[in-house]
């Protein structure tokens, strides 16, 4: 009787006691700490950035945050899209089938081109789109000009994220981290140097900024496209071979990759949207709102890594066939998480202006006794949905693995349009306050947790793949 492939494999594992559980701590540890470093790089940078726009002026940091927000609300459906390259990545990778990895790469990379004219299209238009938000002039002026910088930058930083699959897809998260911070160390550097004229910069202030983040993003786009180039990836993973447009592979890329990216727009556009009802309630409540969402970055961006982590080998043991080993990949990302956000909701519930220090520190928000009065209370709220945010973060990163994504951008659409409805008209009919506002986004964040939870327990994403399969003879 022969032996099954999971006999082989259990006795493969036998031979090397150092080679970590497939799907276990180790495994996913691993892969999600480098990740979670990349994404943490990026909020210290932005931190960073706002600190010396502060320092600069104060119309410049109050226009910093409004541009960025339509930038990357802009770019949200083609980023979301490109950046599902790392799906096809790792399914071809657990597939054996590392030759098609160079043709999906390029996919991503061809959609940054494709999408750059929509992209700069949007610039000459940059002085009405701020007209609208009726801010005083001098705001409005440094937010076309920051958005229209800004927009130089977004075919590289689509491309990034298309490349940035290449390596995350394949489990070499350690080459994202090392690029991204070296990518975040250079933008810190240009800011300070752009903004206040120094070691030769002028002194530009607002345009300085935007140009410190466009260089260091088309610099950290070269860096993974010259790594991408070497002749070891090209022999193994056929890179040049797939430089071509491969029509089939783009459009599953657009069928699974675009509701990813649609479910990102929508959930920026829904944060967007909230933040600015409750600045209808007063500038005291947007003014803690907004801080609270700024501490609330600490929860939610360690957790993206490792969901990333679970998109990965999610993809890579549904790759091989192997959708038990995806579900443990899955509860161990989760169990990661969970102790995560205990101990990071101990900090919100218990030392709340020890985070908020921080803050006060670089100028965001006025240090006021009101903002300081209603800071806690948000903060509760933060971490009474801090364990379902982080089960819907988990479980969407291992549906999208699998290539459920139309069901999360339809998950995300319908609560979404609920959560914005549910506060306008709380606020506009029924008088509701800043509590009651954010009692309907803890709702919304319950709400997509448990939704996620049961289509992962229940739904067919154990038979699901975004790559295409073989016919029985090249089987």
């Amino acid at each position: 009787m022969s032996p099954t492939a999971t006999d082989a494999e259990s006795a493969q594992t036998t031979v090397d006691s150092h080679a970590p559980v497939p799907g276990g701590f180790r495994e996913v540890i691993t892969l999600a700490i480098p990740l979670v470093a990349s994404s943490l790089s990026w909020t210290v940078m932005n931190f960073v950035d706002r600190v010396f726009l502060m320092r600069h002026s104060e119309a410049a940091m109050a226009a910093a945050l409004p541009a960025g927000a339509l930038f990357f609300t802009l770019i949200c459906l083609p980023l979301g899209t490109a950046s599902y390259v790392t799906a096809f990545v790792s399914q071809y990778h657990g597939a054996g089938r590392d030759h098609r990895i160079g043709a999906a790469v390029w996919q991503g990379i061809w959609l940054s081109l494709l999408a750059a004219p929509l992209i700069l299209a949007t610039i000459p238009w940059a002085d009405e789109l701020f007209a609208l938000a009726q801010h005083t002039l001098e705001v409005a002026s440094l937010e076309a000009t920051y958005y229209r910088i800004c927009c130089l930058s977004g075919p590289a930083l689509i491309a990034a994220g298309a490349l940035a699959g290449f390596f995350t897809g394949r489990g070499q998260s350690q080459v994202v981290m090392i690029v991204d911070a070296l990518a975040a160390l250079l933008n810190i550097g240009l800011d300070y140097c752009w903004i206040f004229g120094y070691a030769g910069f002028p002194a530009w202030g607002m345009a300085g900024a935007a140009w410190a983040t466009v260089v260091a993003l088309w610099i950290k786009a070269l860096i993974y496209f010259a790594i991408f180039l070497l002749p070891r990836h090209d022999a193994h993973y056929h890179i040049r071979a797939g430089l071509h447009w491969d029509r089939a592979l783009m459009h599953r890329l657009i069928r699974f990759g675009g509701p990813s990216g649609g479910q990102m727009f929508i959930e920026v556009a829904a944060f967007t949207v909230f933040l600015m009802l409750i600045g209808r309630l007063g500038k005291t409540e947007l003014a803690a709102s907004s801080l609270a969402f700024n501490l609330n970055n600490l929860a939610f961006m360690p957790a993206w890594g490792v969901s990333m982590a679970a998109t990965t080998l999610v993809g890579q043991y549904l790759g091989r066939n192997r959708p038990d080993l995806a579900t443990r990949s899955t509860w161990t990302a989760l169990t990661i998480t969970t102790v995560y956000m205990l101990a990071i909701s101990a900090v919100y519930l218990f030392a709340p202006d020890l985070l908020a220090s921080l803050h006060w520190w670089a100028g965001e928000v006025e240090e006021d006794d009101q903002v300081r009065q209603m800071l806690p209370t948000l903060l509760m709220f933060v971490a009474s949905y801090c364990l379902l945010d982080g089960m819907s973060i988990i479980f969407a990163g291992a549906l999208k693995g699998a290539g459920d994504t139309r069901f999360i951008m339809l998950a995300h659409l319908v609560l979404g349009v609920a959560v914005v409805v549910g506060t306008w008209v709380g606020i506009a009919d029924f008088g509701l306050r800043l509590y009651g506002s954010w009692a309907v986004l803890t709702a919304w964040v319950f709400a997509l947790g448990l939704t996620f939870w049961l289509r992962f327990l229940f739904g067919p994403w154990r038979s699901m793949r975004v790559i295409e399969e073989l016919p029985p003879v090249a089987e």
